[in-house]
């Protein structure tokens, strides 16, 4: 019964929105166009024809594209059709690029995912009629559920987890959020603790089929552009201590961090550690570069100092000859580059409420992070990383600061190992995929 009048409130809430939610759009489109980029599509409306009965993958930003890109290449390789929905601008630019010739042979599209509004998700079932829907993580949306349920689509979360501070809140209360989440059809979920939480709010058809992120694939050429780098920048002992995805908030930690380790190794007569700062949103590529040129640091801007592509990153190594205090990483998909100069990664987010990021590509490359205190969205498997002694989280700034300098050896082996325990997810999710559909099969069948 609330489940019913939350139903029927959403949808008058949303007839309601849909005026702001449009100029919210336009006027995002203002700043960034592309926003307004096929605006249709997210009501529906499609200039092209979707491939159809396809798997249909909803990766709202850049990191769940990310994440699904080792599931996505095995599904196409092995014949399947994708439809892969967005929000945000990145994530799809993201996707077109990744899969550039797939939606040239017609065997992939990238969408702006529908407005949360049965009709034109209506349109969006009818001009693709999927045969199975991957909601990344836990991204959950009412009339998506319902219209998918009426479409007679299996829809899954998809490398879900469900961290211990969202499950404590939405278990308080008429628990409405965890009645949403018990109606989707089922949960390919991260661990056995996950899938603990989601069938104690109802979810059924629960599998645990770990990580999709282990399954990234890595692009070679960005970690041998790295090795052509870094030997010019260690040649005197230098210290590189990479900034993954710092997000506003610890901007101030992470400039006085770097002042302070400057002033250890200026003490200690060493050559003081290269910083490669790499800020998460584009919007403060400029802001953090200024901040730290405000503090007296010299700073070297990738895009100021090098053109595009793999050459310029090489050239980046002339241009870092005079040793600048900070590499500012402004650029898009070269995290691997900056991941591949490091000695020691520190994953940004830790010291903010919001929660550190993702752990798994310097992990990928053998560079064991440390981050803040704030872990939680990283759950699953910060916990089972710090366990094998790959991952670490730090209280304060100073305590991560001291285990930074003097200078010390990561262990690279046991990240390698950890990693290629963790492998695999992306097949796991497709085997259990055609289990629900063999079964479904079989029951449509009589059987």
């Amino acid at each position: 019964m609330i489940l019913f009048v939350f139903n029927i409130f959403y949808r008058v809430l949303w007839l309601l929105a849909l005026p702001l939610v449009m100029l919210y759009l336009w006027k995002r489109g203002r700043k960034d166009p592309r926003y307004l980029y096929r605006m249709k599509e997210r009501l529906g409306f499609y200039e092209q024809a979707l491939p159809q009965h396809p798997l249909w993958v909803h990766a709202v930003s850049l990191g769940e594209v990310r994440s699904a890109l080792g599931l996505i290449r095995l599904a196409l390789a092995r014949g399947e059709k994708i439809v892969i929905s967005c929000f945000t601008p990145a994530g799809r630019e993201e996707a077109e690029r990744q899969f550039a010739d797939e939606i040239v042979a017609g065997d992939l599209a990238v969408i702006w995912v529908p407005l949360d509004m049965h009709w034109c998700l209506h349109r969006f079932f009818r001009a693709c009629r999927p045969r199975f829907g991957l909601t990344l993580e836990v991204e959950i949306w009412p009339a998506m559920i319902a219209s998918a349920r009426r479409a007679k689509v299996p829809l899954y979360l998809c490398n879900s987890q469900y961290t211990s501070g969202a499950y404590a809140k939405d278990s308080r209360g008429l628990r409405v959020r965890q009645r949403v989440i018990a109606s989707v059809a089922g949960a390919f979920v991260k661990s056995d603790i996950q899938r603990q939480r989601f069938a104690s709010v109802g979810v059924k058809n629960i599998t645990v089929t770990g990580e999709l992120r282990f399954d990234q694939p890595i692009p070679e050429a960005l970690l041998d552009a790295a090795a052509q780098v870094r030997p010019q920048l260690i040649a005197d002992g230098r210290q590189v201590i990479t900034i993954a995805s710092g997000v506003a908030g610890e901007e101030e930690i992470f400039r006085d961090m770097i002042l302070s380790l400057h002033a250890a190794a200026a003490k200690d007569s060493m050559p003081a550690p290269l910083f490669v700062y790499v800020p998460r949103a584009p919007e403060r590529f400029g802001a953090v570069g200024q901040m730290l040129q405000s503090a007296g640091l010299s700073v070297c801007a990738r895009s100021q100092v090098a053109e595009a592509g793999t050459a310029g990153l090489v050239a980046l190594g002339e241009a870092l000859a005079d040793m600048p205090d900070v590499l500012l990483g402004d650029s898009f998909g070269e995290m691997y580059f900056y991941l591949g100069l490091a000695d020691q990664v520190i994953v940004g987010g830790g010291f903010t409420p919001a929660g550190a990021h993702n752990i798994i590509e310097p992990l990928a490359v053998g560079k064991p992070p440390i981050t803040g205190p704030q872990t939680w969205p990283i759950e699953f498997p910060f916990v089972e990383a710090e366990a094998a002694g790959v991952a670490k989280s730090f209280d304060t700034p100073e305590a991560m600061a001291a285990v930074l300098w003097p200078p010390r050896e990561a262990p690279l082996k046991e990240a390698a190992i950890f990693m290629a325990e963790h492998r695999g997810a992306s097949a796991r999710t497709l085997e259990a995929m055609d289990q629900v559909l063999m079964s479904q099969n079989g029951k449509s069948d009589g059987t």
